[in-house]
Parts: structure tokens; sequence; C-alpha cells
């Protein structure tokens, strides 16, 4: 969509205020984070069918293959994430989130028709660079888009639509599994996917260019028609295209991987990127996603009550991201995450002790289940968000699309590992494995505490300049104590 007819949209849109333009703007891009939240949900009520043998309608799987099944998805994820950072910085987020469509649909299709274990891995693999790539790209999309004062909420918008993926898929899934009672009912499961794909490619046609971008093209005024679009004043556009011409004028000698990292402050903040996705996924968030049916059957509750009972992960998870959104503007980033991470610690603690030291009753299934939905909640209300937005608003201008790809990718790769080891370590430890969880989620405390600056209410550009003077100081105390 040129600038041209964008304006042109906006005017014949009769939408209120320029703030709802952009909420319009994102709840489209965002499209591509319900494709994403669908896809991952929905293999927990996929696989207690896969597993059946394939004479009843299933693949055969044993744990060891419904961790490779469930991963597979999320190892492509990582792939995705890093490789459409660098596609999007090239050709736009706009190019690159009508290619992830394209696949979205074709893995959706491929896995629905899957008529082995090897041949889901594989389509599950390509879904997964789609989801990836669609993590990485969308929050970016619409933090370069939004002014600081909606961003939080905006870039937020793209979790809710993640966890309402999951919800939905977890409604389908019980929803289809009582009414068609097949075996074979996993693939309808699957082939739903279809929807979000089909509305993510369409929506793309009505949305505008990454004024960012635009202007790292050289698109100067392109780029103000769009701000204009979006911004309260005029002054706003032209005091925001002034830092964004400064920045990109910097970039032009930060061409090549090396010279976009070629500062120690870049590579530890890089670091920190990496380490927030550890920290949100070695929560153990995607072991209850995913698995939340096996860990009630194992409590004795039945499959299909199991499938009814995940429908609670998901209203959970949207009712705490729209009380997460709300909350952001007010309490910040930091200390959002760490009232997070503390109450994750005390619910683990919690579902280990109910899963451990209970006989299987109906009372156990019913506390274990109320352990896993007070987890999603502070999971979902203070942490999720803030790590997304974090992702979006980290790092300079010139590197972000490599540096969000590299973060987001290896965010993908941990939770491809917890995926593949949670099934087995439940089998090994049983409920020995949340207590496991809980102490590495004391240690994401203690990192997220000593690390994490707050960055409410300040532009992307002002955010560059206090990450770099953070960790250049920190750089100076150190070498000043190697000195003494």
């Amino acid at each position: 969509m040129s600038s041209s007819d964008y304006v042109a949209f906006g005017a014949a849109s009769g939408i209120p205020s320029k703030s709802g333009l952009l909420w319009r703007i994102a709840a489209i891009a965002t499209m591509g984070s319900l494709a994403f939240g669908y896809d991952t949900g929905v293999i927990s009520g996929a696989l207690p069918f896969m597993s059946l043998e394939p004479g009843q309608g299933g693949l055969g799987l044993t744990p060891l293959t419904e961790g490779l099944v469930a991963s597979s998805l999320i190892f492509g994820g990582a792939f995705g994430a890093l490789f459409a950072g660098q596609l999007s910085d090239r050709y736009g987020r706009l190019v690159v989130l009508k290619m992830m469509a394209l696949l979205f649909a074709l893995g959706a299709i491929g896995s629905a028709l899957s008529p082995s274990i090897w041949v889901m891995v594989a389509t599950r693999f390509a879904l997964g660079i789609a989801v990836g790539g669609a993590s990485s790209t969308v929050p970016v999309f619409i933090a370069e888009l939004a002014s600081p004062k909606d961003r939080g909420r905006l870039v937020c918008q793209s979790e809710l639509m993640i966890v309402s993926g999951q919800c939905l898929a977890y409604i389908s899934s019980a929803t289809l599994a009582y009414l068609l009672d097949s075996p074979m009912v996993w693939r309808y499961m699957l082939a739903i996917s279809l929807i979000p794909a089909a509305l993510l490619y369409i929506g793309m046609n009505f949305v505008p260019t990454s004024p960012r971008w635009l202007v790292s093209k050289g698109r100067i005024d392109e780029a103000k028609a769009i701000l204009s679009g979006l911004r309260d004043s005029q002054q706003e556009v032209d005091q925001e295209i002034k830092e964004i011409v400064e920045q990109c004028s910097y970039d032009k000698t930060h061409g090549s991987m090396i010279s976009k990292l070629n500062e120690p402050w870049l590579i530890k903040l890089l670091l920190i990127g990496i380490g927030l996705g550890f920290v949100i996924q070695f929560t153990g968030v995607n072991a209850f996603m995913y698995y939340t049916p096996i860990i009630l059957k194992s409590t004795g509750m039945g499959t299909n009550a199991a499938l009814v009972a995940t429908i609670g992960n998901g209203l959970i998870s949207v009712i705490a991201t729209l009380i997460g959104m709300w909350l952001i503007g007010r309490m910040g980033r930091r200390p959002m995450l760490l009232l997070g991470l503390t109450v994750v610690v005390l619910a683990q603690i919690f579902l280990g002790t109910v899963i451990n030291f209970m006989p299987s009753s109906l009372l156990q299934s019913y506390l274990a289940l109320s352990g896993i939905l007070v987890f999603l909640f502070f999971m979902q209300m203070c942490i999720g968000p803030v790590y997304w937005l974090l992702m979006s608003e980290l790092f300079p201008t010139h590197a972000r699309g490599l540096m969000n790809g590299i973060s987001v990718g290896i965010f993908w790769i941990f939770n491809a590992i917890v995926a593949f080891i949670f099934p087995i370590a439940l089998s090994i430890f049983g409920g020995m494995t949340f207590f496991l969880f809980a102490l590495v989620n004391i240690a994401s405390i203690i990192f997220c505490a000593m690390c994490l600056p707050e960055t409410k209410g300040l532009t992307l550009e002002e955010i560059e300049q206090l990450m770099e003077r953070r960790l250049n100081r920190r750089r100076e105390w150190s070498e000043a104590e190697v000195i003494n």
C-alpha cells in the first residue's frame, strides 16, 4: 500500500482518532500472532489422538516422538525468526509478513494431510518457520509505527493475539473432539489454521509500510506522509523524522553483521536479549501450553475432560493479557516482570507438591489445574507481554532486525528444548520436574533484577541512548576495577 493510498484509506475509514487507526493497523498485523498462537496451541489437543496407533487413525506417537512433533515446529521457529529479521531489514516488514502468511497456509495443509510421523515433523518444521518469522516481525513492525505513548499497549496486542490463538485452538480442539467423536479429528484441528493465514495475507494489503524502513531506503517523503497520518501534530512528525534520518545516517556505516555488532555494549545488549528468551521459555510456560492434557491425564482425568479443562488455560491467558496491556502503561516493564517471575516460582512449587505428594484423585486433578491456571495468569499478565515489548524496544535501529532475529531465534531454540525434554522429564521425574523449573526461575529473577532497565515512556532512540550509556558505564567500572 503506497503512502498516498494509505492516507486516503485513513481519511475514508471514518476512524475518529489517529490512535484508533493505529489500533486497526495493529489488529491487522497481529493476524500473524493469531496464527502463531493457534499453531502452537493446537498441538495440545491433537497429540492425544495422534498418539493412537495408525490402524486407529493416529500416528503411533511415543513420549519421544511426541516431543519431536511438538518441538519440530519450534526449531523451525528459530530459523524463521533469524532469517525473517534479515529479510525484513532488506525487503520490508510487509513483504516478509506476506511470505509468512503463504507459509502458514502451506504448513497447515501439509500437517493436516500428513501420512506419517516424519512427514508431520517436516511440515510442522516448515510451519514453524512461519511462526518464528511472524514472532520476530510483527512486534517490530508495530513498534516502528506506534508513538511512545501507544507503543506498550499496541505491541502487547501481539501477545493478546498469540494467547487468543491458543485459546481458539483449545476451544476448537475440545469442540471437534466432542462433535466428531473420531480418532481422525486431529487432522481437522490442524487444518483450521488456514483461516488466520488467509486473514494475514489479505490484511497486509491494508496497512502502511514502516516509516523507519522507508527512511532507510531513502524514501523520506513517503515516511513523512505515513507519520502524518499517525501522529497528533506536525511537530511530532518533524521531530521523529529528524531522529530517524540521523539514526539511518549512522546505520550506513554499519552495513555488515560484524560492523553492526562492532561495539562491546551491543554484544552485551544482544546477550541480554538472549537471556530474556531463556527467562520466558524456562518458566516452562509452553510445557503447560502443549502438554496440559497429558499432565491432567497423569492425575487420572479422561482425555475429553482434559481437553475441556485446557480451555481454562486459553481463557485465563486472554484475560491476563488484557489486564497486562492495561498495567504495562502504568506499572512499567521491569516491576511487572519481577512480580510475574516471583508468582511463577510459587505456583511451580505448589504444582510439584500436588503431583508428588497427593494420591491420584479428582481433588488432585483440580488442584493441579488450579496451579496451572495461577501460573498462566501471572505468566501471561506480567511476563509474556513484557518480553515481546522489550524485543521491539531494546535494540538500536541499525541492528534491530539482526539482533531481534538472533534473540528471538534463540528464544525458539529454548522453546524447542523445553518442548522436547518436558514429556521425557515428566515420565522420569514426575512432579519433581516442576521443582527444577522453580530453581531455574529463581536464577531468572536475579538476572532480570541485575540487567534489565526501565524503558517506559521513552522513544526508541532514547532507549538506544540509555542502553549505550548503561552498558558502557558497566564496562568502564569493570576496567577501573582491573586497574585498581
